[in-house]
């Protein structure tokens, strides 16, 4: 497969799913949308992934390309049906392209927290071979509040009900992190949105009692994210 990734911070990138990527041969393109980059067209991709970052949906003001950005992954997967895969920021893109609706989360989510399967979630393709519950990292102060039309939620969590959804066959969305690599954390808390956040939840500690969790949870993010990714793989091929 060749993909498009859309990014909104260097360092907020695919993480562990580049290696699984590589391994198996597939390749990408990626457009730095904060930084000026322009959309491509879509021609010549079989998958469009939209990745996490400190901005949030509703931010056009601020980031007017955010405005094109929801019209192009509505272009992908509404009207071409391309195979999607969208992460924290780009999990609530998806919402709102398809006419959902996002908002600041009543309770901010930061730090390694459990997140439970829906039914739905644990009979799907996505999630196979998940456990109902495990841990993940989470780093949001938005989450989304309705669902568009024809969206079903795969996982859910006390905080944030809608921690992953899927619409139509080919189309999916992660609030959550498991594609975590042994210097996330440090490189994510030189975001200045992400470093308040922390400190406002965890403390002036936060960021090494974050990195400490996630070190010990490594190995086990590294078996869900290549579950994940061979799932997502799978679902790409459903009609």
């Amino acid at each position: 497969m060749k993909l498009l990734i859309l990014q909104h911070e260097r360092v907020e990138h695919a993480g562990s799913f580049r290696d699984y990527l590589t391994e198996d041969g597939h390749t990408w393109d990626t457009v730095h949308l904060n930084e000026g980059e322009s959309l491509p067209s879509l021609d010549g991709y079989d998958g469009l992934w939209v990745l996490g970052g400190p901005m949030d949906v509703w931010q056009e003001d601020k980031h007017p390309w955010l405005v094109d950005e929801k019209k192009f992954i509505q272009q992908a997967v509404e009207e071409r049906g391309m195979p999607y895969l969208g992460l924290c920021l780009g999990h609530q893109l998806l919402a709102e392209a398809l006419g959902g609706t996002v908002g600041p989360s009543d309770t901010p989510e930061i730090g390694v927290l459990d997140v439970q399967l829906t039914e739905v979630g644990a009979s799907g393709v996505l999630l196979d071979g998940v456990p109902e519950k495990f841990p993940c990292l989470q780093w949001h102060s938005a989450e989304i509040k309705t669902m568009p039309a024809g969206a079903a939620c795969l996982a859910t969590s006390p905080a944030c009900a809608v921690q992953a959804m899927g619409w139509g066959p080919r189309a999916y969305s992660l609030q959550f992190h498991l594609e975590i690599e042994s210097d996330t954390v440090t490189n994510w808390k030189e975001i200045p949105a992400y470093k308040t956040a922390l400190i406002e939840a965890l403390g002036d500690n936060g960021a090494a009692q974050l990195d400490n969790d996630c070190a010990a949870h490594m190995s086990l993010f590294g078996d869900l994210s290549e579950r994940v990714y061979i799932n997502w793989l799978q679902t790409s091929a459903q009609t």
